[in-house]
């Protein structure tokens, strides 16, 4: 079975400074893959990485078996042209910590744009779609809501209905509820279970120990841009092997 995404000793760095240092991974086709460690350990950026909005220094991203951002000829790395990546780019959705909702559209507007914009569907076709999307997150009565009448949880969840209509197969959280008030972070991690049942391939970058060890195929302990650990939630999180582990567990457990 192809991996859904397969790194290889992914390097990125900013000017001088190395953020990622080789990073070794693959997530398989449904599997909920938890990435957790401290901040500025590489998280995002590995993330950000995947349907390159970042480019790698080195090394090799794929994604369902096609390589991210370039095209392989013989020894040589081709970069694709901007087109091509926003094509592949389609397949995957991203949700960040800030919603980045437009501001000027409804929730159901916002979740209509991308698959009339970038897929030419009728609106028509979007529109249906996007009411059992908002839906599923548990918001068919705010479709015609803006987001400064939405809560910040309602916000993010519009956020994964929009990230959901283009229907990828693939779809990373970035710190998906680091933004929201406590009594908020239960209703988006209720959305992102039920996504989880449903089978779709998911990559979390989290703070949230518990949807980690509950919903979680796998757990990546990353710091300072390098995998220190990895296996199943309950051996990761409840058993560490390395030092550096269980020194952070220690603080957020």
């Amino acid at each position: 079975m192809t991996a859904m995404v397969k790194a290889e000793g992914v390097h990125k760095s900013f000017g001088p400074v190395q953020v990622l240092k080789g990073i070794d991974l693959e997530v398989a086709p449904r599997e909920v893959f938890c990435l957790i460690g401290p901040s500025g350990s590489g998280k995002s950026t590995f993330l950000r990485c995947i349907n390159h909005l970042e480019k790698v220094n080195s090394g090799r991203l794929y994604v369902d078996g096609d390589l991210v951002g370039y095209r392989q000829k013989g020894d040589k790395l081709y970069e694709l042209k901007d087109r091509e990546v926003a094509e592949k780019r389609r397949d995957i959705g991203m949700v960040f910590q800030r919603f980045n909702l437009f501001p000027h559209m409804t929730a159901l507007e916002n979740v209509i744009e991308a698959p009339v914009q970038v897929k030419r569907e009728s609106k028509a076709v979007a529109r249906e779609r996007a009411l059992k999307l908002l839906d599923r997150v548990g918001l068919a009565d705010k479709a015609a809501n803006y987001p400064s009448q939405l809560s910040g949880g309602q916000q993010q969840r519009v956020a994964i209905a929009r990230a959901l209509a283009m229907e990828p197969k693939l779809m990373l959280f970035d710190e998906p509820t680091s933004a929201l008030d406590p009594e908020l972070v239960g209703d988006v991690l209720d959305v992102m279970r039920g996504l989880a049942e449903d089978g779709m391939t998911m990559i979390v970058v989290t703070h949230e120990m518990g949807f980690a060890r509950e919903v979680g195929d796998s757990v990546v302990f990353m710091d300072d841009g390098v995998v220190v650990e990895s296996g199943h939630p309950r051996e990761v999180l409840t058993n560490p092997r390395h030092e550096r582990t269980k020194s952070f567990l220690s603080k957020v457990l």
